[in-house]
């Protein structure tokens, strides 16, 4: 009652922007100089938005599947930049970045949501090029060190467990610096996708337009769950733990197999399971979904019969293994 119907520029909303913005600097050990921008909308605008005022003039990306190639396609689109420099690798695979003086920031990916397969971070290039890492199914279920990146966004609705409708960035001051000179040129950025107004109005414990109350109500809640918990370290295990129990299951069904043969590149909060083409993926997904296991089919456009399974923080190990012993029952039912 003190949050609904009420200004997202009065206290009692600016208060819980002010619990998110602190609880992430916590969560993630923020160095000193970095900041917590909020804004409207999911990734794909903020893909809009550092197109726009975090690349100069050039971008290097790596494309390892479905989420990783929109940005590389965002910024191929974009007619004030160059064409990015792309590598790319199969998905169920990760490339690795490579050094080059001839752009001024690097694009990562620290999960593909689509393929389950999750990539180390660290810092690459000259102290001027910018590493902005997607994060979106990734930030608060793998492991991160901040200072080796300059920008680290994120939408709350996969480890944080809330909705969607909302990007948050970690922006180092190198970040910071590069949006005010941008956004001081002669190239025209629309306030709705300016970061400069982001920061500005989250220095200010708000977002430039009215957000979703309730999913920053959820996200504040779930941020300040895990630091009651021990932090990021506990929600990281916690997922590992479930992950264990995921790839460990499927390496002992004749049937089941993990779609990333690299252990090293196996996600911790999105596994993908193959299946042997007489056991059906899109029926097991349905008659999970008929008894209310929802949201285990693969990703469309990968095309493999395989399931996709959430592994978020916020799931109980417990349920994870229970939805194996779901799994072979429906396995055993349908193959009867």
């Amino acid at each position: 009652m003190r949050l609904l119907g009420t200004s997202h520029r009065q206290p009692p909303v600016k208060k819980l922007v002010q619990r998110v913005r602190e609880g992430i600097s916590s969560l993630f050990d923020l160095p000193a100089g970095y900041e917590v921008v909020l804004g409207n909308g999911g990734a794909t605008a903020f893909w809009d938005a550092a197109s726009l005022t975090l690349i100069e003039r050039r971008s290097q990306h790596l494309v390892f599947g479905e989420f990783s190639s929109k940005f590389a396609a965002t910024t191929t689109e974009a007619p004030f930049l160059e064409d990015p420099e792309v590598i790319q690798s199969e998905p169920g695979t990760h490339p690795l970045p490579r050094a080059s003086s001839d752009v001024d920031a690097y694009c990562l990916t620290h999960n593909e949501t689509s393929t389950g397969v999750a990539m180390p971070l660290q810092r690459v290039g000259s102290q001027d090029q910018l590493v902005l890492v997607d994060a979106t199914s990734g930030a608060g279920g793998l492991p991160v060190t901040m200072s080796d990146l300059d920008g680290y966004y994120f939408s709350p609705q996969k480890c944080f467990a809330s909705e969607g409708g909302l990007w948050l960035a970690v922006l180092s001051p190198a970040a910071i610096e590069r949006v005010q000179r941008i956004e001081a040129s002669d190239r025209w950025v629309p306030t709705s996708l300016s970061v400069r107004t982001a920061i500005e109005n989250s220095r200010q414990n708000q977002t430039y337009n009215t957000p979703a109350v309730a999913t920053l109500f959820l996200l504040a809640h779930q941020i300040e769950w895990f630091l009651e918990m021990g932090g990021l370290n506990w929600a990281v295990e916690r997922s590992r733990s479930s992950a264990a129990i995921i790839y460990g299951w499927a390496e002992d069904r004749s049937w089941a197999s993990p779609f990333v043969a690299n252990p090293e590149q196996r996600s911790s909060v999105v596994a993908t399971v193959d299946l042997i083409d007489s056991v059906p993926a899109k029926e097991v997904s349905a008659i999970l979904r008929e008894n209310g296991i929802v949201d285990t089919d693969s990703y469309r456009k990968l095309g493999r019969n395989q399931l996709r399974l959430g592994l978020f923080p916020a799931v109980e190990p417990e349920d994870v293994a229970q939805l194996t012993r779901s799994i072979d029952w429906v396995v055993e039912a349908l193959s009867g």
